[in-house]
């Protein structure tokens, strides 16, 4: 009998979502990476790989705020990144994770920034 960790359930969920979701230049992936103390968050143009815009938890506007008002102004930052770059809408991808918590807030706080998706 095999034993799955959680790193590897979660790989395994997040290559699932990966064979579905791609990215383009009109309408870019939005990758969400969750780490223990922080959030990542880019929008990633598929078809070259480039990446367009990104936000990192520990940018200073970040840094001191807690675990998902973090996620949410990400979002925000996100969006208004993109907007910046001429990108309307996106694609979620949530990396495996479980659409809740930190990576639910992330998407609201896009949404709210702007960004369709």
């Amino acid at each position: 009998m095999t034993v799955i960790t959680k790193r590897q359930a979660r790989l395994r969920r997040r290559r699932r979502v990966r064979a579905r979701v791609s990215g383009t230049a009109e309408r870019p992936r939005l990758s969400v990476y969750r780490s223990n103390r922080g959030v990542f968050a880019q929008l990633i143009d598929d078809t070259k790989g480039h990446t367009l815009a990104a936000v990192n938890w520990i940018e200073p506007d970040l840094r001191k705020l807690t675990a998902s008002e973090q996620a949410k102004k990400a979002g925000e930052l996100l969006a208004e990144r993109a907007k910046g770059a001429g990108v309307e809408t996106c694609v979620f991808d949530r990396g495996g994770y479980q659409y809740h918590g930190r990576v639910k807030a992330l998407a609201e706080g896009a949404r709210e920034g702007g960004l369709a998706f």
